[in-house]
């Protein structure tokens, strides 16, 4: 079955209730942020302009490349039984490379290991597609952080740059999304920063674009020098990140403002 088969059967519910959660918890996705008609566009998946790269990824997940002419499907076969859960569960630890990799490096490596192909630039639209369409199989359900001791140092880094003051304005994540949660910067709402929905299409960017590429922005946004993409920084933020959002359900994609 098509992306846009499913989607217009079971899978459009499972979006429907990403944003619902125990009246007690006050947590809150982005989503909870928006203006009536973003949410509808989010809701909706054929006006959400992020089924555009979902769809682009299913077609990368079939399509044989690298030295061993192979493609996901022939390892993993439907993506709608074999990736549903995965993404709950990123960054997660990489044994042969020893650090903490999010959903798209692991994609790099699998590329890279089992196929014999080179890695997708960063933030290209072919990773972002792959990335969108794994993540796609596992929407409605709950992040699931693995309870593994050798991502305690990771997000525990991440824990740390999420407080720690950067660049000329000498701001902390925290300071804009605990602290000001709800209030208006610039005239957008701030979130709590829970990252339930990435890869994200936002209005802003025109574009579909990972959580790294967001958190990048917020750093040149207070005047610091951003880390380059994959920086072992990043995913260490993602993982502490991931830790905040256990047990919130996936929105991928979802589209902010």
């Amino acid at each position: 079955m098509s992306v846009r088969g499913a989607t217009l059967g079971a899978l459009l519910p499972a979006l429907t209730a990403a944003a619902v959660w125990a009246a007690d918890d006050p947590r809150r996705s982005g989503f909870d942020f928006m203006s009536a008609p973003i949410q509808a566009l989010q809701r909706d998946d054929t006006q959400n302009p992020g089924m555009l790269w979902v769809s682009e990824g299913e077609e990368l997940w079939k399509q044989r490349i690298g030295t061993d002419a192979r493609s996901c499907a022939g390892c993993h076969g439907d993506a709608s039984l074999s990736m549903r859960g995965v993404a709950t569960r990123y960054p997660s630890f990489d044994a042969q490379a020893q650090r903490a990799v999010d959903l798209g490096a692991r994609i790099q490596l699998c590329r890279q290991r089992h196929q014999g192909a080179a890695p997708l630039a960063a933030e290209s639209q072919a990773l972002l597609s792959l990335q969108s369409y794994v993540a796609f199989q596992s929407r409605g359900l709950t992040v699931a952080p693995p309870a593994d001791p050798q991502l305690d140092a990771p997000r525990e880094r991440g824990r740390q740059l999420f407080f720690r003051r950067i660049g000329q304005l000498d701001l902390a994540c925290t300071q804009c999304h605990d602290a000001n949660a709800g209030r208006r910067l610039g005239g957008s709402v701030i979130p709590q920063a829970h990252a339930t929905g990435y890869p994200s299409y936002r209005l802003e960017w025109q574009n579909l674009g990972s959580l790294q590429r967001r958190v990048r922005n917020c750093m040149s946004g207070v005047r610091a020098e951003p880390f380059a993409f994959g920086a072992q920084e990043l995913v260490d933020l993602e993982s502490y990140l991931a830790t905040r959002d256990r047990g919130m359900a996936l929105e991928t994609p979802a589209v902010r403002p």
